[in-house]
């Protein structure tokens, strides 16, 4: 269905835009562009599809003065720069051969079969310069009505690519309401086996974008009743999740994911192939040390604040929230504002303090320096270097 839309005149700066348009007339804005236009929300990428092939693209692009990035030509796209703003182009595709992870592609002009090979309704969606929606599959509809549903046969849309099983749930979570598509979720729960053929780090981006979003309670627990959430995660604990949910702490999908897997901790880097610093912050919270409590004195807080990152000391502090309250509680609003209003203590000695003092590098000054700071911190974290040079005379 082809309708005059009036998206046009919602987009802030179309200068770009429309000089793309001097060059390749017959392109359209395609995708999450044209979803977002309609959904009255934010648009961050403008990305089109247009039947010449890139090289043909790339080519016209180039004489007309913009600037190309051969950004994925094997797959037919190219990224044109205008005022340092990115353009992804791409060249009407359909799909030869798919294996669930992979797709083989070849080039059309077909608008409507390169909709076809999409996932969802409200993502198949174009709008040419003249500001008309083309909608071969109802997706305005669908997005009206709150419904995130497959293009085509649902089961058969997963086994071309399984990462669009979470994909589903992800844009459910933002788009849908209510009940997800039944369909769509019995598709899902046919498919569980192609899960393992993804890579890890797919399967952690796309869970961890889940976990950043909206609805987050519905959306858990619908993959879990489909066995989702169990093909991807060891023993996840949904209850624990939701009472750091109903804590109302800050939006940190990798806390949610600690949550969701905290029995399992020390698996969670390897199994989805986390960043090391990812890791590290895992193995902080799985560690539960320093002790927190609510009681700490203001030295003890000093001490903790030079033992640890602040960062984690206030996800932590999330954490123990969750587990004692599961709920918003002023006490420990109170004890994160204390933390975080405290100015952070530096031990004041160095080396050159050990050297001026005629302690000789070596063991000898890691002791020291050592000596020193243990008084420091068992004083507060308070003393300043004349006090701590005062003290360490007395040890010698």
């Amino acid at each position: 269905m082809t309708q005059n839309s009036g998206l046009l005149k919602r987009l802030p700066d179309r200068t770009g835009l429309d000089r793309i348009w001097s060059v390749l007339p017959e392109a359209r804005l395609v995708g999450g562009s044209v979803r977002d236009l309609l959904a009255g929300v934010a648009v961050h990428d403008l990305d089109l599809a247009t039947p010449e092939p890139p090289d043909d693209v790339q080519r016209r692009l180039e004489e007309a003065g913009i600037r190309v990035l051969p950004t994925g030509l094997a797959h037919g796209t190219v990224t044109a720069l205008l005022d340092n703003v990115p353009y992804e182009i791409t060249t009407l595709r359909r799909d030869e051969e798919t294996d669930g992870r992979h797709a083989i592609v070849a080039w059309t002009q077909d608008w409507a079969e390169d909709a076809a090979r999409r996932d969802f309704t409200i993502n198949a969606m174009s709008l040419d310069r003249h500001d008309r929606l083309h909608d071969y599959f109802g997706g305005r509809e669908d997005l009206q009505n709150h419904r995130v549903r497959f293009v085509g046969d649902a089961s058969r849309r997963i086994a071309e690519d399984a990462l669009r099983a979470l994909r589903f749930f992800r844009f459910d979570a933002r788009y849908g309401h209510g009940v997800p598509d039944r369909e769509a979720c019995q598709a899902v729960s046919e498919q569980l086996g192609l899960i393992g053929t993804l890579s890890a780090e797919r399967v952690a981006s796309e869970l961890l974008r889940i976990l950043s979003g909206p609805r987050l309670n519905e959306t858990i627990g619908a993959m879990a009743s489909v066995g989702l959430l169990q093909v991807l995660l060891p023993e996840p604990d949904q209850h624990f999740l939701n009472r750091l949910l109903a804590c109302e702490a800050p939006v940190s999908s990798l806390l949610r994911l600690f949550a969701l897997c905290h029995r399992h901790s020390p698996e969670l880097a390897g199994r989805l192939k986390l960043s090391n610093a990812d890791g590290e912050k895992i193995e902080v919270w799985a560690s539960a040390q320093p002790t927190l409590h609510l009681e700490l004195s203001d030295d003890d807080l000093r001490r903790l604040r030079v033992l640890q990152d602040l960062d984690r000391l206030v996800e932590r502090s999330w954490l123990l929230q969750a587990r004692l309250v599961g709920a918003p509680d002023s006490a420990w609003d109170r004890f994160r504002s204390r933390l975080k209003t405290m100015p952070q203590p530096e031990f004041p000695l160095s080396g050159k303090d050990a050297i001026a003092e005629g302690v000789r590098p070596g063991p000898g000054m890691g002791q020291w320096l050592k000596t020193g700071r243990d008084w420091w911190m068992a004083q507060g974290c308070l003393p300043d270097r004349s006090a701590c040079l005062a003290y360490l005379a007395t040890q010698k």
